[in-house]
């Protein structure tokens, strides 16, 4: 080689040396890849990858390459389905912090009742801190669910005021969806009418539904429902007593008529007489399955009967509901039960990227009832993995 050349070769290697390296950006902020995908929205249940970037569901299509991404989870063998939304449980209490609902798969969630407008404040301070999506449905009871009824209907209707019910949600329209009535009879004692107009005083003027704590209340269910408007829900709808069911086991031409005009049945686990194994399978054979599946998840629920969203709804497994039916109640339908949620419940692109990674496990489980009853299952449903605004959950 001549020395011109040497040269140039030389100055060619100093040229490619100093030349900065070419580097890649990744297409995605995450992407969750081999799990069936299930979302009742888009009548979706297939197996393709979900592609996340800035928050939002961007791609959903096979065989993405988990290098497409900043971040990747592996679904393989697990269901990937929208963030759960529960829309009953009671986040008042420390001892139930938001964080560890988030972690169950439960990414948007309603207190239904902890707090009225003497102490609204208090749940505000948890949904401002919460990292998950917390919205609340105000008691018509100024102090709200208390223990021991305290601040409820037992002694008058003084406990109710308002004016300032409507006041506070005026100031908050961010924060609160609705309004929450407890009409059993250990709460409203035989004024289970009375606090359900003033619920409505509130809700009407404020455009936002009436949800109502039944079972064991003093007047009929009939009775009850027929003050109720389209989009207000019924709670607790399996209860054994003034319930869904007729003397004969049949369920009510009412109830089935207030469901016609548009009056919501949610199911609520909870622990205390809200529901039995034989109410929900007459129920359900009898097709009148719940709207949504919610938990009534409390403290005393995380160690019994309840535990989380996703055991709640291995119950509904137990009892014969097809697997894409159980996950709609705790999203797309879910979603449309209260205005501000409606975008929520949904992979579609664009939609936020809220998403629960779920696991079928099989075994010999175990399921309770609020009497004691048990029922053995051989599926339950267990959380693998949380994505809250297109961030992984740790």
């Amino acid at each position: 080689m001549n020395r011109r050349l040497l040269l140039r070769g030389a100055a060619g290697a100093a040229v490619a040396l100093a030349a900065p390296r070419q580097v890649f950006a990744a297409d995605y902020d995450l992407v969750i890849r081999g799990g069936r995908v299930m979302d009742p929205s888009q009548h979706l249940d297939r197996r393709v990858d979900v592609a996340i970037r800035d928050g939002k569901i961007v791609a959903l299509r096979p065989d993405i390459p988990a290098s497409a991404g900043v971040d990747s989870i592996d679904a393989s063998g697990k269901l990937v389905i929208p963030g759960l939304i529960d829309i009953h449980l009671h986040a008042r209490d420390a001892e139930l912090p938001p964080p560890e609902i988030l972690a169950t798969g439960v990414t948007t969630m309603i207190d239904a009742g902890s707090k009225g407008a003497d102490n609204f404040n208090q749940i505000l301070d948890i949904a401002r801190q919460a990292p998950n999506r917390l919205r609340v449905l105000l008691n018509i009871a100024r102090l709200g669910n208390n223990p021991g009824g305290r601040g409820e209907f037992l002694d008058s209707l003084e406990q109710a005021d308002v004016d300032k019910a409507s006041r506070v949600i005026a100031d908050n329209r961010d924060w609160i969806v609705g309004v929450k009535a407890r009409l059993s009879k250990g709460i409203a004692a035989d004024r289970d009418r009375e606090v359900l107009k003033l619920a409505l005083q509130v809700a009407r003027p404020a455009r936002v539904p009436v949800m109502i704590h039944v079972g064991n209340t003093a007047t009929p269910l009939p009775l009850l429902i027929e003050m109720l408007r389209p989009g207000d829900i019924v709670t607790h709808m399996y209860a054994p007593e003034n319930g869904i069911l007729d003397a004969s086991g049949r369920v009510l031409a009412q109830v089935r008529a207030a469901r016609q005009r548009g009056v919501l049945f949610d199911f609520g686990n909870g622990l205390n007489e809200h529901w039995s194994w034989e109410v929900a399978q007459r129920g359900l054979d009898q097709g009148f399955a719940p709207d949504t599946v919610s938990s009534d998840l409390n403290v005393p629920g995380r160690t019994a009967q309840v535990f989380d969203l996703p055991n709640v709804l291995s119950k509904f497994l137990v009892l014969g509901m097809p697997l894409d039916e159980v996950i709609a109640r705790v999203t797309s339908r879910a979603a449309k039960v209260f205005a501000p949620l409606n975008d929520y419940g949904t992979l579609r692109v664009g939609a936020t990227a809220d998403v629960a990674v779920l696991e079928l496990t099989e075994g010999s489980f175990e399921f309770l009832d609020n009497y004691k009853g048990t029922r053995p299952g051989g599926r339950r449903l267990v959380t693998r993995a949380v994505v809250f605004g297109g961030k992984r959950v740790g």
